[in-house]
């Protein structure tokens, strides 16, 4: 196995500060210590510098539910519609405890070899194909993520302003281009521009808080609609016809393995304990709430479920008008965390011995992210199948297949031993997955690039005037 010494120390400046990375190189360390880095990188003891700022475990946490619950937490209802009500709710389960195993596995080895990036970690285990296949995937998740994100822009903010202002349809001002353009311009291309991730902390907080009022708004909702919507015949099957697609659109969702090197970095004192901790309280956090989502959007609409759920709700719904408000800002919020890592990726594969990073090179980086973002955005309105080859194709290989597998490869011992028993666990569950979800993802392709965005679904307009089903929604 090549040493991770081999291996120059991983540009984090540019994220956690400005300093260039020292010449020397980290040294092996044991499980309960950190990496013994050199003082000057980025975070550890004795650094002063104001770029280098810390989070608690608990703003740590806020950061990294941020990350996990972003466009993914909208597509559950659909994941358990694919699946079946029975089969998915188990499955929502098991994807959380694979994940959060994962995460775990993935940062011990790493504070073993010594190793602060997921792209180092795998180049150690796997040698060069193995650090090009981690940043193409890993500059692909995101990425894919934030073209997600601007759908869900546009589709939740036309609605929203066309019944807070009255603006016809038709109009420009209302179209989801310019929508995605405004805001990309606006918004979250001037937050991609901070250089600290720990700058965010606060800001996740206010979009966590904002997704906990969402879920609440949908559990009053499925009290309020289950009169109005008609269940359909196959609403109760325990188990669905398309189960990889589940597993696709639930791996997106708890993918963080991408943003775990960032969001560990900015952990005071980031022993594996205290990253254990934040851990299981992010994912089980992350967890609950896609439980919530997945439970309340499916039992509302049953066999109508989209997506984009927030397609089934009627235009008309003031307070799930509030509710796309909010979650295009928690969307908003979200997209800086994952710019940072795909620009983080960029960096590492092409100017990686050109550090420090100026900030012209940051500024272009991030402006060429944002508007490529924007374009491919343009091309689909349909969040379902975006979500589901992102799940697939990238985030199950950089969840579950890599991270094991270098956890297999790189800690001692036999490569049976038991102590890497899980690791074997969830490499197993990934690749199967994976192969699967790629199977079904072709075979029914044309099926999956099928949506209603922009249309009233029927039960809007069902036996009643648009005045009475207002009041009906409004009777809260």
């Amino acid at each position: 196995m090549t040493s991770p010494s081999a291996f120059p120390v991983n540009e984090r400046t540019y994220i956690l500060e400005d300093t260039a990375p020292p010449a020397s190189q980290p040294q092996l360390a044991t499980p309960d210590e950190p990496p013994k880095i050199p003082p000057g990188l980025a975070g550890y003891e004795g650094d002063d510098d104001p770029k280098r700022e810390k989070s608690s475990i608990s703003f740590t946490s806020f950061n990294y539910i941020n990350s996990i619950v972003g466009s993914g937490v909208i597509g559950m209802p659909f994941a358990l519609h694919e699946a079946g009500f029975g089969v998915g709710l188990l499955l929502l389960v098991l994807v959380a405890v694979i994940t959060d195993a994962a995460l775990c596995l993935m940062i011990a080895v790493a504070r073993t070899a010594g190793i602060n990036t997921y792209q180092d970690l795998v180049r150690a285990a796997f040698g060069k194909p193995g650090f090009v296949l981690t940043s193409c995937l890993q500059f692909l998740y995101p990425f894919i993520s934030l073209i997600s994100y601007n759908i869900i822009v546009g589709d939740t903010l036309t609605k929203v302003l066309i019944r807070v202002t009255g603006i016809s349809p038709e109009s420009v001002l209302v179209r989801r281009e310019f929508i995605m353009a405004t805001t990309t311009l606006l918004i979250t291309l001037p937050l991609s521009l901070y250089r600290n991730i720990t700058r965010l902390a606060k800001i996740s907080l206010v979009s966590v808080a904002m997704i906990v009022a969402i879920a609440v708004a949908m559990l009053v909702r499925l009290a309020t609609m289950k009169d109005l919507v008609p269940t359909t015949e196959d609403a109760w099957n325990f188990g669905g016809s398309n189960l990889a697609s589940a597993i696709g659109i639930m791996s997106f969702a708890f993918m963080c393995h991408h943003s775990s090197f960032l969001v560990y970095e900015s952990l005071a004192d980031n022993t594996q304990e205290r990253w254990n901790k934040v851990t299981h309280i992010s994912i089980g956090s992350s967890a609950i709430l896609s439980l919530v989502f997945a439970v309340a959007g499916y039992l509302t609409f049953t066999g109508y479920t989209q997506g984009d759920v927030f397609e089934n709700y009627c235009w008309g719904d003031d307070l799930m008008n509030i509710c796309r408000g909010a979650y295009a800002v928690t969307i908003l919020l979200t997209f800086p965390i994952e710019c940072f890592v795909a620009r983080d990726v960029l960096e590492t594969g092409f100017f990686r011995e050109y550090q420090p990073q100026p900030f012209f090179r940051h500024a272009a980086l991030s402006v060429l992210i944002a508007i490529l973002c924007m374009i491919f955005s343009l091309s689909t309105d349909c969040l379902g199948i975006v979500l589901e080859v992102n799940g697939i194709m990238c985030a199950i290989p950089l969840a579950y297949i890599l991270p094991a597998l270098c956890y297999i490869k790189v800690e001692e011992g036999a490569p049976w031993a038991r102590n890497k028993w899980t690791a074997w666990g969830v490499a197993t569950f990934g690749v199967v997955s994976m192969i699967v979800g790629m199977v079904s993802l072709f075979t029914n392709i044309s099926a999956l690039s099928q949506c209603s965005h922009g249309i009233q679904m029927p039960y809007c307009f069902s036996t009643e005037n648009d005045t009475q089903i207002e009041l009906k929604l409004l009777n809260v």
